[in-house]
């Protein structure tokens, strides 16, 4: 079995891993990090959304063989100290959410959409969050969450 090493949310691990194992997996049952959810298991829905070395994957499309050597970073660890990423906080004051399953993921991409393009229109944060799927809203809050959250990040934090 191929061994690994990968920082997850700032923690280095090194783990045997079998080469079919997706990072999903990885990150949930092995790792603990069950805020990124397992989703359809075929990359079409974007609820398992992780940053892997600053760019928005789908984990369920990537081998942890591929993730050695890297920086991934879930829903879990984007807070600081207790407190709520302003991505996350814009969704939850926004409203974007219901059932909440996409919500890490549509976090993950909105955040990865912001780094080309920190002040984007409706056109395109919808376009920007196209491989996200929600069954439950009808995205308007989705996207009004995204342009408050990019206003918050652009007064006070860089991305991760």
């Amino acid at each position: 079995m191929p061994r690994i090493s990968v920082t997850v949310d700032g923690i280095a691990y090194e783990e045997d891993v079998e080469p079919r194992l997706l990072l999903v997996h990885l990150l949930r049952d092995r790792l603990g990090r069950t805020g990124t959810p397992v989703g359809c298991d075929t990359s079409n829905c974007g609820a398992c959304t992780v940053m892997l070395d600053g760019r928005s994957v789908k984990s369920c499309s990537v081998l942890a063989v591929q993730a050695d050597g890297c920086e991934v970073v879930t829903i879990e660890g984007l807070g600081v100290n207790g407190s709520m990423h302003p991505m996350q906080r814009a969704f939850h004051e926004e409203h974007a959410l219901q059932c909440g399953y996409c919500t890490p993921g549509m976090v993950m991409a909105a955040i990865d959409l912001l780094r080309d393009d920190p002040d984007p229109s409706e056109e395109t944060i919808r376009q920007g969050l196209e491989g996200n799927l929600c069954r439950c809203t009808g995205y308007c809050n989705i996207v009004r969450a995204v342009r408050r959250g990019a206003q918050e990040m652009g007064r006070t934090v860089s991305t991760p």
